[in-house]
């Protein structure tokens, strides 16, 4: 079967490593925790490389761009031809992601899944496009078992091709007017909670169109979800190529054992779903960032999540999970730097 591969067992986190690396950080020249959630970090990503020296590069960015059906419905401040503008921009180096990435020195993939038009070859894109953007969710199946299939694949291969170029973390991103609208219906639905719960402005909707936005993804629930739902269907019918692309990354990531740090709110739809199909992929995640959007807080704790982060971002693109990466630099290198008690010659606390 074509989707067979999802089923295959996650790596196994080093725990061995792990601990080694928590009496490690015990032994340094600090109050033990006192730098909180730094030794956190450190000492996740020990476990996961299973090594003494934890780092998170090579950072890979993969940067899924598409369009979504459902912008028809009015569910976005900004129209549709953004998306292909955004693309050109990230590829120009102009978007946020596109300084952010240069400047934590990550290699950035991007990729047009489904544009609304064709923007024909575009330098620094892969073109691996599944149709001119999803269907429109409020009256169809965002795709077909085909694009699923295919959205799941690219996902797994840009893993599998980072892995073999030596990538030691997995950002993923995402860009695609209206795709607020099918990540809050995916959580939605996976969460069993109700549109106005989770819906929030996402481009700068203001009360009104926060509400319509609402009904719009009420009216897709109503259409799509039955008792009998998977989640693989689950995003079948609600999702988006950029989610659908992003979850197959996540599960294709923890099957090879690749850390992965989670942006915002329509990256962790694709986390919630990843983990829905396949629990062990949850063990392989960080959490960059809470955004802004209200149905994120429901989403991180539904996968027992606590953001490192709280900037009231809320743009996507991957730009959460590259505002992390500094971080986990410096808790790596105190992790591997600093000295111990023993080394330095001070005493240590006693008990």
């Amino acid at each position: 079967m074509l989707l067979d591969w999802l089923n295959a067992p996650c790596h196994a986190i080093d725990h061995a490593t792990a601990a080694a690396a928590r009496a490690h950080q015990d032994q340094l020249t600090k109050p033990r925790g006192s730098l909180g959630r730094l030794e956190e970090m450190a000492i996740r990503l020990a476990g996961m490389q299973g090594t003494a020296t934890p780092s998170p590069d090579p950072v890979r960015i993969l940067q899924f761009v598409s369009d979504h059906g459902v912008a028809a419905e009015g569910v976005s401040c900004f129209p549709r031809e953004v998306t292909v503008q955004m693309l050109h921009n990230i590829a120009q180096g102009g978007a946020a992601v596109s300084v952010m990435a240069k400047a934590i020195d990550a290699v950035m993939e991007i990729f047009d899944l489904g544009i609304a038009v064709d923007p024909g070859p575009v330098v620094g894109v892969r073109s691996e496009r599944l149709g001119a953007g999803t269907g429109n969710i409020a009256h169809e199946a965002a795709m077909t078992e085909e694009q699923l299939a295919a959205a799941l694949t690219i996902g797994r291969t840009a893993v599998e091709r980072a892995v073999a170029e030596g990538a030691r973390l997995l950002i993923c991103g995402e860009m695609g007017i209206g795709n607020t609208t099918p990540a809050t219906a995916l959580a939605c639905a996976l969460l069993d909670l109700e549109p106005t719960l989770l819906t929030g402005p996402g481009t700068g909707l203001d009360a009104p169109g926060i509400a319509h936005k609402a009904q719009v993804i009420a009216s897709a629930l109503q259409r799509h979800v039955e008792a009998t739902s998977t989640p693989l269907e689950l995003l079948r019918r609600l999702g988006g190529f950029d989610i659908a692309a992003s979850a197959g990354a996540f599960i294709r990531a923890a099957q090879l054992g690749l850390p992965i740090l989670v942006d915002g709110f329509i990256i962790s739809a694709a986390a919630l779903v990843a983990v829905r199909i396949q629990p062990n992929v949850r063990d392989w995640m960080l959490f960059a960032h809470g955004s802004a959007e209200p149905g994120h807080r429901h989403m991180m704790a539904a996968l027992n999540a606590d953001p490192y982060l709280h900037l009231q971002m809320r743009l996507g693109e991957a730009t959460g999970g590259a505002t992390l990466v500094p971080l986990l630099r410096l808790a790596c290198v105190v992790h591997q730097q600093m000295a111990t008690f023993e080394t330095a010659g001070v005493s240590s606390a006693a008990g």
